[in-house]
């Protein structure tokens, strides 16, 4: 099949959006893509469309654990075969799931970035039919990108057991410096780089500097209509955000990676359904988030540096109608991001300290551990050795960064089931063993015979309501068969994760590159700095800087920023005050939503009418009602 009758079968799409389709037809020549698309630029389709037009497996590497378990569900929606390896998986599990890789119809492998330098991997990815190897999130293969990540440098690995298969590596952002540096580490051949422009016509980025951020937040969300993002830094926040805006008769609702899975998904289906119009919430939501009429996304606080606030701001206006990312500012903010980043990088010492307390809080022997995952109370661990909390996660992070640990803020791990017995040896023990039988049967009548070939997602609720008995019992008979060694169950999981990447080091011989933390605590000082400036400076325009930032040469402003804004009323004052009397004439007569005003006014420059529409509005000339139609205010 060409290219779109893929699309069209499998993804419903009639037409790819540029530069999609000269990515794919890259990757199906055999060349070496890097492919550097902004938040919604649908980077997955530009490797999962030619793995279907190949023969092969594609191997797609990403660090995020909930994304690949995101897109492993929605291509098997697609019917298309696809696993997820990670650390969260036992041993049994990730031996079955490349078993199938080798002599399954798998099309897809996501998998971890410290799972490709296990024995258990390796020898299996020799055996295995790859047609591609995607790399997600490539920024973090560069010690200059904002999410450095050491496993990812050993990918390229790879190429020396399978020397002929074809790269994509693919991220939202990357200044000239991380591309170049993606390309090196992946020891790219016959490259071919593809990239869309930064700036977005439809997207009006703004500062407003304030006193009273939650004042300020309700005047915003009064009168710009439509779904809204709101992030904030804390957990504790984003709940105390939501429950004001309550108060203020503005629909909300609260996300962060501390609430049960369970919730979490609640509430995210509630925002994209519009149950609720805003989600406050940390950076642990959004990633993998396709809602395309977010209209405005508002930070209470600055973001840690500019990658991460292009790829939050840029999940408002992805349907190419106006859209807002607005920074509430007050000057302590940047002290209080500075301060942030000074504490991210913790001293050598500490460092240590919290790996041996890790190491005594899992109780993991020197040398051993490797690849082992353990569920993680953060308060508990402070606890027990006399920790501040607040300390810890950057800790975390620090010997993340240096490759010894891994740290998985939101993780879930539905139960599942697989029979290692075949159904002759299973058969025989139903009829030695009569009190197994009518679990077994009733796993088969549920689940079918995918259980002898896969690991199957189950739910011991449902098999506790058809057997007539309690979810404990069958929690308990599982176990029971597992130790039998019937079967391989993994019950679900909802806590944070620390794996082991290596296995445990002596504390006084720990392998930490001091020269690179630091290289890595002023490159994070820089970046701190530089999102300062672009929330204090008000004379160049906020797209632009953005541009410049990313090593993006351009001259146009975007027209539709405040700074951008300011400097056309300066030099706009007459065309301005006449599409005021316009916009007066015809609310005069009746109230109109912003679409039919524009149609009735018909603007030359249909960015200036909005902003005048908006600068109306924020002085109280317009208000909007409850169905969001625009009245003048008499």
């Amino acid at each position: 099949m060409t290219a779109t009758e893929v699309l069209k079968k499998y993804w419903g799409y009639t037409s790819f959006r540029s530069p999609q389709d000269e990515i794919i037809q890259a990757v199906v020549d055999g060349k070496d893509v890097l492919a550097v698309l902004p938040t919604g630029g649908g980077k997955s389709i530009c490797f999962q469309v030619p793995t279907m037009m190949m023969d092969g497996l594609c191997i797609v590497v990403t660090p995020l654990i909930a994304l690949m378990q995101d897109q492993v569900s929605q291509l098997r929606k697609n019917d298309i075969p696809a696993l997820a390896i990670h650390s969260g998986l036992s041993h049994g599990e990730i031996d079955i799931l490349l078993d199938n890789c080798v002599y399954g119809q798998q099309k897809f492998l996501y998998v971890s970035p410290e799972r490709l330098k296990t024995e258990l991997f390796r020898v299996r990815f020799e055996k295995m039919k790859v047609s591609l190897i995607a790399v997600d999130e490539a920024h973090c293969i560069s010690q200059w990108g904002y999410d450095f990540r050491p496993p990812y440098l050993e990918i390229a690995e790879l190429r020396e057991v399978k020397p002929d298969v074809p790269f994509i590596a693919l991220t939202a952002s990357a200044t000239q410096q991380v591309r170049n540096d993606i390309m090196e580490k992946l020891q790219f051949r016959k490259a071919a780089v593809f990239q869309i422009s930064f700036a977005r016509k439809n997207f009006s980025l703004v500062v407003r500097n304030t006193e009273v951020k939650e004042k300020k937040l309700v005047e915003i969300l009064t009168k710009v209509p439509g779904s809204a993002i709101v992030y904030v830094r804390s957990r504790k926040s984003t709940q105390a955000i939501a429950q004001f805006l309550q108060r203020n008769r503005i629909s909300a609702t609260f996300y962060h990676a501390g609430l049960h899975f369970d919730e979490r998904t609640t509430r995210q289906r509630e925002w994209l359904n519009n149950t609720f119009r805003v989600m406050v919430a940390t950076n642990a939501f959004g990633m993998g988030i396709n809602k395309s009429d977010v209209r405005t996304v508002i930070h209470l606080d600055l973001p840690e540096n500019l990658e991460s606030y292009y790829q939050e701001a840029g999940r408002a206006g992805r349907d190419g109608k106006q859209a807002y990312a607005t920074i509430l500012f007050h000057p302590t903010d940047a002290e209080s991001l500075q301060s942030k980043a000074e504490q991210a990088y913790p001293t050598f010492d500490y460092l240590k300290k919290i790996y041996q307390a890790l190491a005594n809080y899992f109780q993991v022997a020197i040398h051993a551990g490797q690849g082992e995952s353990y569920d993680f109370d953060m308060e508990q661990f402070a606890k027990k050795f006399s920790l501040k909390p607040s300390a810890i996660y950057p800790a975390l992070k620090r010997l993340e960064e240096a490759g010894l640990l891994q740290f998985n803020e939101s993780f879930y791990h539905p139960s599942r089931l697989h029979f290692t017995a075949d159904k002759t040896k299973l058969y025989e023990f139903q009829v030695a063993h009569a009190r197994f039988d009518p679990i077994i049967k009733m796993l088969l009548r549920l689940y079918g015979g995918e259980l002898y070939t896969d690991f199957v997602q189950i739910s011991e609720n449902q098999l506790a309501m058809a057997l007539k008995i309690s979810v404990a019992e069958v929690k308990l008979v599982l176990q029971q068969l597992n130790q039998l060694q019937l079967m391989i169950y993994s019950p679900v999981r909802d806590s944070p994760q620390v794996i082991f990447v290596l296995p445990r080091q002596d504390e006084h011989l720990l392998v930490v590159d001091k020269f690179k933390l630091e290289s890595r605590r002023k490159l994070n000082l820089e970046k701190t700095e530089r999102m300062i400036q672009y929330a204090r400076q008000d004379t160049m325009c906020r797209m632009l800087f953005i541009q410049d930032y990313f090593n993006e040469t351009s001259e146009e402003p975007c027209g539709v920023c405040d700074i951008c804004y300011a400097k056309k009323k300066r030099t706009n004052l007459s065309s301005i005050k006449a599409l005021e009397d316009q916009i007066r004439f015809f609310l005069s007569q009746q109230p109109m939503s912003p679409e039919s005003l524009t149609e009735a006014v018909a603007p030359e420059d249909e960015e200036l009418f909005l902003e005048a529409v908006r600068e109306m509005v924020d002085s109280n000339q317009l208000f909007y009602d409850d169905h969001w139609l625009l009245h003048l205010k008499k």
